[in-house]
């Protein structure tokens, strides 16, 4: 097993696969990639590129190009240019394409520009104007300064009406609510006129800025403007004041829109069940739901999704779900949008109980949970119920036409290794090879993780010969996977073999893969080995992390070196890797067993300075020693103490500080910790003197 960590020099006994057996290979370098045979899958990439049989509507977009075309001061004429020569053609999908991939959000709004110049029917494509919005509020805010129109005139485009509702919408988004106002008062400077949509967008862009009162003011100006307010402006606000709070406000609304000819649609109902919702007026909330029917407004998913979730956020989770419970049972029509909402609601609440009650209930009058939803619900379902019922559960689900996801499966399936029922965790796997679910890399991935997990290794190696078989080729997590197995079992032989295999498939090891070395090595005792590994990982341009270190750190402690470990400890900082707790902690557990306090009570000092909170084994360590050392009074205030240091203590610590007190005859304060710790929940060993 020596020099297991030199990786270069014994990949220079690796054969390449496309050089004769005869010839001497050279000595692979860890940067180097010349060794590297393509796979089947990417020489038919490069040999068939379908690219290549449109070059115009498939060619790639220069994105690059394109920016240091619009940065330019004559942006507009090279660009008819590009589009005369027949650059690039003009379409939906390559003007999101620009837009989207502008890192200067100015340069997205003058393409935009340009477009409408060439062909205004642009302007009423929802995609591009949904992607230039996104990108000027994630990558913006642009101004409009007199600087960007003097260059927008020179170009001979101008600012329209459309662009200037984009861009205010941006600002809303924003917050730059006085901006917005500001620029709103002045638009005849650009040559545009009030209309009923500008200020439609700027009401919007207010309310979403939490600027209600200068929404309302506009609203007011509207009228001198000779601009109507229409149903879009109604909503706006009437969402405005929900938001606030102040939903009689949004009824006024209301009735004032009716007045003016415009009936509430699906979205001002939204908005007030919302609204009703936020300010724990439940019972009104469902009755919006039936002003609806009475008005033949159909909901749609998301008034929905609003008055469950509204109903889950304001009230107690248990009376919730009976409100909404009974509110489904009682609908002529299964709402599956509202199925949907309860089920989700119910997970992030943790209540198994009531999700089987819920799901039993809408599975009887049709319900088919889609992919996503029955993924967040079994994965509430195994970890707060029983696993037996539960895939009574997901057989029923099954048997009814529900196809389940691979994510789905693969959570069964490691639940079941995880809990010894073996059997069953095969049948689910052979449901996802026969679904035809297992055809990636990514999904062998997990199954190979899956066995590695439950200690199932032939199968996991087994696995990945398959994965080989079907010509998919494995990728470092592959190799990292079952390499990190053998490494923490101690089978170095394996790991040797694995590691032959990931360079000759043309992989580079990472922090991960030396990581997992080095801590087999260390398990092994070849720390001589290991550390050699750790050089070598840096000659391979590969940086080791507080986990690299901290491995090496705990094996010195174990064979007691010291002065070598606190070295090392130094070396990470010098380095500029951060220690962490963990790192503390082999040293603090070292002289915590030797009982030498002031050398321990250093090293968390040290620990403190740089920011670190001690965890439930730096504490339990401190609390062992001071026990061991007969100072009881001393442990039992640091046990005490922990919780007021942002520290919870765990069932181990609790549990290693009675038994101290029981062995040194202390019953009646073991007792009486004990109660105390039991009725809060916290799980312990039973003591004998009870």
């Amino acid at each position: 097993m020596r020099r297991l960590s030199a990786l270069a020099s014994r990949a220079e006994h690796i054969p390449n696969q496309t050089t004769p057996k005869s010839t001497i290979q050279p000595r692979i370098q860890p940067n180097s990639s010349s060794n590297f045979t393509p796979s089947i899958s990417s020489t038919f990439t490069t040999k068939g590129n379908l690219s290549t049989l449109n070059p115009l509507s498939n060619k790639p977009i220069d994105h690059h190009y394109i920016s240091q075309l619009l940065a330019r001061k004559d942006w507009y004429l090279l660009l008819n240019n590009e589009l005369k020569t027949n650059k690039f053609s003009l379409n939906p999908r390559t003007i999101v394409s620009i837009l989207q991939n502008q890192e200067n959000p100015l340069q997205s709004l003058l393409f935009y520009l340009w477009v409408l110049n060439i062909n205004p029917l642009y302007a009423k494509n929802q995609s591009v104007r949904g992607v230039l919005a996104n990108t000027l509020y994630r990558k913006g805010p642009v101004l409009l300064t007199k600087e960007l129109i003097d260059l927008v005139r020179r170009s001979g485009c101008c600012v329209t009406e459309d662009s200037l509702c984009v861009l205010i919408g941006s600002w809303g988004r924003l917050g730059l609510a006085k901006y917005c106002a500001r620029v709103f008062d002045q638009i005849s400077l650009l040559g545009i006129g009030s209309s009923t949509r500008l200020y439609n967008a700027v009401i919007d862009a207010l309310v979403k800025s939490n600027a209600l009162d200068l929404a309302y003011l506009k609203f007011q100006q509207m009228k001198a403007d000779r601009c109507d307010p229409d149903r879009f402006t109604y909503n706006f606000l009437i969402h405005g004041v929900c938001k606030a709070g102040v939903v009689d406000e949004g009824l006024r609304l209301v009735k004032q829109m009716q007045e003016m000819g415009y009936l509430p649609n699906v979205f001002t109902y939204t908005i007030l069940v919302d609204g009703y919702c936020n300010a724990k007026r439940i019972k009104e909330a469902f009755n919006v739901l039936e002003r609806m029917k009475e008005s033949n407004v159909k909901p749609n998913d998301a008034t929905f999704r609003s008055l469950v979730n509204g109903v889950f956020h304001n009230t107690n989770p248990l009376d919730a779900f009976k409100l909404l419970s009974d509110f489904v049972e009682n609908e002529r029509v299964l709402h599956v949008a509202a199925c949907e909402a309860v089920l989700l609601c119910l997970s992030s609440n943790s209540m198994p109980e009531e999700i089987v009650l819920f799901l039993k209930k809408i599975v009887k009058r049709g319900y088919i949970p889609n992919t996503t939803t029955l993924n967040i619900v079994i994965t509430c379902l195994l970890k707060r119920f029983d696993l037996t019922e539960t895939c009574d559960i997901v057989d029923g689900l099954i048997a009814r036409g529900v196809n389940l996801g691979f994510n789905t499966y693969i959570l069964l399936v490691e639940s079941l290794y995880k809990n010894g029922k073996l059997e069953e965790g095969n049948r689910y796997l052979n449901q996802i090879i026969k679904n035809g679910l297992l055809t990636n890399v990514i999904s062998y991935n997990m199954i190979i993780d899956s066995f590695c997990k439950a200690g199932m290794i032939d199968k996991a190696m087994k696995t990945f010969l398959d994965m080989l078989q079907s010509r998919i080729s494995p990728n470092l997590v592959t190799f990292n996977t079952l390499l990190s197995y053998h490494c923490k079992t101690g089978d170095m032989h394996e790991s040797r073999e694995l590691l032959k295999m990931l360079l000759n498939h043309g992989l580079k090891p990472d922090t991960y893969t030396f990581s997992s070395i080095i801590y087999g090595l260390c398990r092994t005792q070849q720390i001589n080995d290991a550390f050699d590994c750790l050089h070598e990982m840096v000659d391979w341009g590969v940086h080791p992390n507080a986990i690299t270190y901290n491995i090496l750190i705990r094996a010195l402690c174990i064979i007691g070196d010291i002065s070598k470990a606190k070295a090392l400890l130094k070396l990470m900082q010098v380095n500029g890797v951060k220690p962490d707790v963990f790192s503390f902690n082999a040293l603090i557990g070292n002289f915590c067993r030797i009982k030498d306090v002031e050398k321990a009570q250093r090293v968390l000092v040290t620990m403190l300075t740089l920011g670190l909170t001690p965890d439930n084994f730096t504490y339990s360590a401190f609390i062992k020693m001071l026990c061991d050392l007969g100072r009881y009074k001393e442990a039992k205030e640091l046990l005490q103490s922990m919780e007021a240091n942002g520290c919870s203590p765990d069932s181990f610590t609790f549990n290693l500080f009675i038994d101290a007190l029981v062995q040194s005859g202390r019953f009646v304060e073991a007792r009486d910790m004990f109660i105390k710790y039991k009725e809060k929940g916290i799980v312990l060993k039973p003591i004998s003197i009870l």
